[in-house]
């Protein structure tokens, strides 16, 4: 059993909560809407790799990079943790570019 990955993701989300706390982008800002949209993409997500899974198009091998840790057939904890990942950016990223966006508005009506 190798924690790598599953490490490496924990330590990017990590990041990511930094940069949230510092700029106040997203739980900061709102944490019950920030909550409710990222479960949202979580299991919009989650339904997707299931479908997936089904019809065979996702499958797993087992990587020397990986825990083993299987939640459910053919769905490793990597992969949740990588879900969360990607829905927490997007969240961090557009509440960004829009933080950016209103600072470039401010400093243009001065």
């Amino acid at each position: 059993m190798n924690l790598v990955y599953a490490a490496s993701l924990l330590l990017t989300l990590a990041c990511l909560v930094l940069l949230d706390v510092r700029f106040r982008l997203v739980f900061a800002r709102t944490p019950a809407r920030s909550a409710v949209v990222l479960l949202a993409g979580l299991a919009f997500f989650t339904v997707w790799d299931a479908v997936g899974i089904g019809l065979g198009v996702f499958r797993h091998v087992d990587s020397r990079w990986a825990t083993g840790i299987l939640l459910a057939p053919q769905f490793p904890i990597e992969e949740l943790l990588f879900l969360v990942f990607l829905c927490y950016l997007t969240l961090v990223l557009l509440s960004g570019l829009r933080h950016l966006r209103n600072r470039h508005a401010k400093r243009r009506s001065r």
